[in-house]
């Protein structure tokens, strides 16, 4: 049986929204964030060497890195419902979004998280990191449009992989000057295997339970 080694309050509760919308059985192994520190446990480390969440277990498959395990879900139970391939039109839009989630996307959101500890000295740095994550939202919006989905008109891995970022600005209201995000946003937390992820997945700050 498939196995998610799942941190609260991380990417990998997009991981259980997708093996829902899959309606695969699988396990969870929970963990817990310190809450002080906000770092998930050493015990993690255990599962694999960088102690990050999530880390998905199939047999004698082992893979860390949420992208990684959402292509290898799709590839191997999806049967084509929730991937793209080669020669679909929209193949080529469908791989800039799965690899753009965490490649581009997340970057200026972690480098805001990560200075705002700085208080004062971080102020030099603002600016710029203010810059990019305006521009990569403008991307992302643009890229959407008026469209249900990011590629190929249906629900795939790259909707499992952008709505992590996208939920972290809805959660500080960012989103407001984007509303075609907003509503996308809504739409994927709607979904009723969206709700059955967080029934299972347990604490998760950015999404509210129906």
């Amino acid at each position: 049986m498939i196995k998610i080694h799942h941190l609260n309050n991380s990417r990998s509760q997009r991981v259980l929204w997708f093996l829902e919308e899959l309606g695969c059985e699988y396990e969870i192994v929970q963990y817990t964030r310190n809450l002080e520190t906000n770092l998930g446990p050493d015990s993690l480390k255990e599962i694999h060497p960088l102690g990050k969440s999530p880390v998905l277990e199939d047999d004698d498959v082992k893979i860390a890195e949420s992208g990684a395990i959402i292509d290898y879900l799709a590839r191997t139970y999806g049967g084509g419902k929730f991937s793209l391939e080669p020669a679909d039109d929209d193949y080529n839009g469908y791989i800039e979004w799965m690899h753009y989630a965490e490649g581009s996307l997340m970057l200026p959101l972690l480098l805001r998280l990560y200075t705002s500890k700085l208080g004062e000295a971080a102020a030099p740095l603002a600016p710029r990191i203010q810059s990019e994550i305006v521009n990569h939202f403008t991307y992302s919006a643009k890229g959407l449009g008026d469209k249900e989905f990011f590629a190929g008109g249906k629900l795939t891995g790259a909707d499992a992989q952008m709505l992590f970022p996208l939920e972290a600005m809805n959660a500080s209201g960012a989103l407001e000057h984007f509303p075609n995000l907003k509503a996308y946003v809504e739409r994927m937390q709607e979904r009723p295997a969206y709700q059955r992820g967080l029934e299972r997945g347990g604490e998760y700050s950015m999404a509210v339970k129906k």
